[in-house]
C-alpha cells in the first residue's frame, strides 16, 4: 500500500495531546489514570485510519480503547475521527508495535486487536508478521490473565500462518471463522475499512480469538 503524504500530519498530531501520545518522554502511562477509570483497556495494534476504533469506542463506553500506529499520515485520520465524534474513552500512540513494552505496563492490556495487518508474504519477512512468536511474547507481557488476542485478516496465508504460530506459541484458540460475515457471531462485528473493503469485492474474512492457558 502506498502512503500518501501529508506533511502538516506530524503538528496535528501533536497539537491533539487528549487523544493521540506522540512525545518519548510520556512513554509508560498509568492508562487508567488518564482515562480517570478502572474499565478494561482494549488496544489495537496497526489501528490505520480508525475507523474500528472509533466505532468500538462509541457501542462499549464502559471500555477504554487504544490504537496503535506508526504512520502519522495514517493516524492523521483515526484522529479527525476522534476528535469528530468525542469520544472520552478513545486514545492513540504514534508508535510501533515492537515497542508495546515502551508504552504499557507488564499485565495492563484486557485485549489486543490484530486487525488487518500487513501479511508479509515472503518467508524472509516472517519476523515482521504480527504473530511471528516475538510479537506474541510482547503480547503475552502486556496482557493481563485472562486476556485475548483477536485477529481478523482477508489473506488466508496469514491466517493459516497465524494459527500454527499460536499454537506453536502454545495459545489456546476460540471462535475460529473461516467466513466471518456468513456465521452468527458478525452480528456484533464491527469492520475496520479493509474489511468492508474486502467484504464487498466477497472475500472471505478470517478471524479467531486466542489466549495463554497461563493467564486464562
Amino acid at each position: 500500500m502506498r502512503l500518501r503524504h501529508k506533511p502538516w500530519a506530524k503538528d496535528y498530531l501533536e497539537n491533539q495531546p487528549e487523544y493521540v501520545l506522540t512525545s518519548l518522554a510520556q512513554k509508560q502511562q498509568n492508562w487508567r489514570e488518564i482515562f480517570g477509570n478502572e474499565n478494561p483497556l482494549f488496544v489495537e495494534v496497526g489501528t490505520g485510519k480508525g475507523q474500528f476504533l472509533n466505532e468500538m469506542s462509541k457501542l462499549y463506553s464502559d471500555v477504554n480503547f487504544i490504537g496503535l500506529e506508526k504512520f502519522e499520515s495514517v493516524l492523521v485520520t483515526a484522529v479527525e475521527r476522534a476528535v469528530a465524534g468525542s469520544s472520552p474513552n478513545l486514545k492513540f500512540i504514534l508508535g510501533n508495535a515492537a515497542d508495546l513494552l515502551d508504552y504499557f505496563h507488564l499485565g495492563e492490556i484486557d485485549r489486543l486487536y490484530v486487525n488487518f495487518t500487513d501479511p508479509w508474504p515472503k518467508k524472509r519477512h516472517e519476523k515482521r508478521r504480527l504473530t511471528y512468536s516475538s510479537f506474541l511474547a510482547l503480547y503475552e507481557k502486556v496482557l493481563r490473565p485472562g486476556g485475548e488476542i483477536h485477529l481478523k485478516t482477508d489473506n488466508q496465508g496469514l491466517f493459516e500462518y497465524s494459527i500454527e504460530s499460536l499454537s506453536q506459541y502454545g495459545l489456546m484458540l476460540k471462535n475460529i471463522s473461516l467466513d466471518l460475515h456468513q456465521e452468527e457471531q458478525c452480528a456484533k462485528n464491527v469492520m475496520t475499512e479493509y474489511e468492508e473493503k474486502f467484504t464487498k469485492k466477497g472475500q472471505p474474512i478470517y478471524r479467531l480469538e486466542a489466549a495463554f492457558p497461563n493467564k486464562i
